[in-house]
């Protein structure tokens, strides 16, 4: 059991859950077949990762003693490196599928394109900083620079919903984190409040 136990807590382990999807992937990459369907499910990877990650803190306020929440709080760093790296796969397919670096350029001017490198831009900087040594050189500037995933995430739902022209499936995935985030508004204006009405009560 402790050895079960060990096994479930090692980041190993869960780096290698994290990456099983991506074996099948580049394997069918390397098989020589066409790119094109592996596009979205890599795409799609990288954006359940990321909102993964970005539930875990409305919804450690709406179940503080959650275990499996706190488990989860704890690898999230892994969660948003994994995002990353689905959507550096995501956009490494699709440069090789256009083949050419003017088919690229040309493409760019597509709203569905454009919003899709904005989030990739903006995922580089907050995976190359998710490690100790950043928080600790970073200090207070790691949390600022870490909340440009908010941006991040608009534009990956932008990018889905205009390049697969359906609103279902993005929304299925992305209703639930903004649902969450509205409760974690408005528990922190709630809080807020509270400790201002105290605040005058005690003056």
């Amino acid at each position: 059991m402790n050895k079960l136990k060990t096994l479930l807590n090692s980041p190993y382990a869960f780096w290698l859950l994290l990456a099983l999807p991506a074996f099948g992937l580049i394997n069918g990459a390397l098989s020589g077949g066409d790119l094109e369907p592996l596009l979205h499910p890599t795409g799609e990877f990288s954006a359940r990762f990321m909102i993964i990650a970005m539930m875990l803190t409305p919804l450690r306020m709406l179940f503080p003693k959650s275990g499996a929440v706190l488990w989860l709080m704890r690898r999230r760093r892994y969660l948003g490196v994994a995002a990353f790296g689905y959507a550096a796969l995501h956009t490494l397919f699709y440069v090789i599928d256009l083949s050419t670096l003017s088919a690229v350029v040309a493409d760019i001017t597509k709203f569905g394109i454009w919003t899709g490198w904005v989030a990739f831009v903006i995922f580089v900087p907050l995976a190359l900083t998710s490690n100790d040594a950043s928080v600790r050189k970073l200090r207070r500037s790691w949390k600022t620079l870490q909340r440009f995933v908010y941006p991040a995430a608009v534009a990956t739902l932008l990018h889905w919903l205009f390049v697969q022209n359906s609103f279902g499936p993005a929304l299925v995935h992305f209703v639930p984190l903004a649902a969450l985030e509205a409760y974690r508004i408005w528990k922190v204006m709630s809080v807020n409040r509270l400790a201002a009405a105290a605040s005058e009560t005690t003056s």
